[in-house]
């Protein structure tokens, strides 16, 4: 048994070892240093945006003892990612882990460098759940949830599968009182967007709304027992253009039906912007059709 355990406990050593790398020290705010991982070997970090508290006089620490200037590319609150660049084109990024091999149980390892060494936690993956939205309106492509101890500028750091490969970032910011793990899928399209444009892009129509509970008679011809009833308009936004008005109920926007805040938010996705689609609304107890331009979120 003795040697059983010997042999696990070098096996996640030299796991630690392997990946750590991939993990850098993110000197972005007063005081406490945080994480970040190598996104690719040309000098792309990504990091927690949380911890990234001033856009200039940014510094990483890679593993081998350098010390680089680092530029922001940009961020996304919403998911709590920010991107880097490092001027070092000899970076060592990680391997990815497949999340469909994921499973409730399993032992993780949280890796970190709030200083010039690599730290870990170890732990299990406490819960595995489908896609959601954070309180700020990003989409995270899965809930990811382990029982491991974050110590202090862990956030921005991997967590790994035992067989060494990143299954996602991790953050302390998404939910208050709870740490989670923003997954690689989100990652991946997160950063593209950050790389090609310097912002996540979002659909904007211009309004403001609140579920409402739609009348039996409407609720039976629409298939839906909710929407979105209309509380603002701004002056000159895409919802006003398309001729939508004040307390109008929106249905349906495209092939997305709209009975709730998420549904509008993943209607008004970034491929979604520019597009010409057909709104649905019921105005006086009548279903209308209006065409709508979707603008970009400034």
């Amino acid at each position: 048994m003795a040697s059983m355990l010997e042999q696990v406990s070098n096996d996640f050593a030299a796991t630690v070892e392997g990946a750590s790398p991939a993990v850098v020290r993110v000197d972005a705010r007063r005081r406490f240093p945080a994480s970040g991982i190598v996104w690719s070997g040309d000098g792309v970090i990504v990091a927690a945006h949380h911890t990234v508290r001033r856009d200039e006089g940014i510094t990483v620490g890679l593993a081998d003892g350098r010390t680089v200037a680092a530029s922001l590319v940009g961020r996304d609150p919403s998911t709590d990612l920010a991107v880097l660049r490092v001027q070092a084109g000899d970076l060592t990024p990680p391997g990815w882990a497949d999340g469909a091999s994921l499973r409730v149980g399993q032992l993780v390892l949280a890796l970190g460098r709030p200083g010039d060494a690599i730290q870990v936690s170890l732990g299990v993956l406490s819960a595995l759940e489908d896609g959601w939205r954070t309180p700020a309106g990003g989409y995270v492509d899965r809930y990811i949830l382990s029982d491991l101890v974050m110590y202090p500028g862990f956030s921005g750091g991997p967590l790994l599968s035992a067989a060494g490969e990143v299954i996602g970032l991790n953050t302390s910011a998404l939910l208050r009182g709870t740490s989670l793990t923003v997954p690689a899928a989100t990652l991946r399209r997160v950063v593209e967007a950050l790389l090609a444009h310097g912002r996540v892009r979002r659909g904007f129509l211009g309004i403001g709304s609140q579920p409402v509970r739609l009348p039996d008679a409407l609720a039976a011809e629409l298939g839906q027992e909710t929407g979105l009833l209309l509380v603002s308009v701004e002056p000159g936004s895409p919802a006003d253009q398309a001729g939508l008005l004040l307390g109008d109920t929106l249905v349906a926007l495209g092939d997305q039906r709209i009975r709730y805040m998420d549904d509008l938010q993943t209607a008004l996705s970034a491929d979604r912007v520019g597009q010409t689609v057909t709104a649905r609304i019921v105005r006086g107890g009548v279903v209308q059709e209006r065409p709508v331009t979707i603008g970009e979120r400034p």
